[in-house]
Formats: C-alpha cells, structure tokens, sequence
C-alpha cells in the first residue's frame, strides 16, 4: 500500500512538472513573459508593409535581444504603417543612420524588427524617426509574383516558337 502511494506520488509530481513546462513554452511562444519591459526609449519606423508584425514582437540588433515592439498604427497622410519600438536604457548607442527590417524567424514564423548599425556619431534619442526601413516580404506577394512571371515566360517561349 506505501508503495502505491509513493507511486502515485512521483506520477502526479510528474505530471506537474510537464504541466509547468508547458505553460512556460506557451508563455516563451507568446512572448507572455515580456509584460516586464517597461523602461527604455521609444522610437518610431514607418514601412510599407508589416506582414504579421505585432506588438511585443522582438527587436534585435545582431540577434541580440535590444526591445520590443509597444504598438503598430497606420499613417494615414503617408499610407504607411508605424511602427513604435522601445528600446532598453542600456542600449543608447544606437546610430541614428540605423536601418530597420522586418524579418521572420522560428517555426512558426514569428515577425520581429532588426535593426542594423549605421554609422553617424549622433544617437537615437525618445522620439527618434527610423528612416531607412525596409519592409517585410510577404510570402503570397513572392508565390504570387513567381507564377505570374512564370506563366508570362510560359507564354512568350511557345510565341517565339511559331
């Protein structure tokens, strides 16, 4: 009978520990645990396109974890979207010939902003402008894109043969 229940105990400890690990991954995947992020400086990048950009997705400067995006909104007088990005108080050095970009990383595609060094001497400051973006690439635009060009060349190959 002790050996049954010492049993039942190590199954249901068992247990709880996956248990644990399972929310901890869906809190990783959903970037749930970034809600501490508050400090920092914000920044704003206007692009074209976004793809699946959202809040709280990562930036990273040389895949180094650098802030989080704190929202997305639409420019209406440009047509662009806006990006607002908040970086961390240690990263204050970041030219401000900086380019962003829009990539996406991981199994399940997750978008997030990469920024990559210029090379000015002045530094992103609250309320600094993003000017060199570059948006995302959606991927129904590339497929979209292929197969038009393909059935053109399609076309034009059995003209020429004639």
């Amino acid at each position: 009978m002790v050996k049954q229940r010492q049993i039942e105990v190590l199954v249901g400890g068992f247990i709880a520990i996956g248990i644990a690990a399972l929310v901890m991954l869906a809190m990783k995947v959903s970037n749930i645990s970034a809600f501490t992020e508050h400090e920092g400086y914000e920044v704003v990048a206007k692009f074209n396109n976004i793809g699946g950009l959202k809040a709280k997705a990562p930036v990273t400067m040389a895949g180094v974890h650098v802030g989080r995006v704190v929202g997305v909104d639409f420019d209406q007088d440009a047509y662009k979207a806006v990006v607002r990005l908040r970086i961390l108080p240690k990263f204050d050095r970041i030219p401000v010939d900086t380019s962003a970009g829009i990539f996406t990383s991981g199994v399940l595609g997750e978008s997030y902003v990469g920024l990559e060094a210029g090379a000015e001497e002045e530094y992103l400051r609250a309320g600094s402008e993003i000017t060199l973006t570059q948006s995302a690439m959606v991927l129904e635009n590339l497929i979209g894109k292929f197969l038009f060009d393909k059935a053109a060349g399609d076309d034009s190959s059995k003209n020429d043969e004639f």
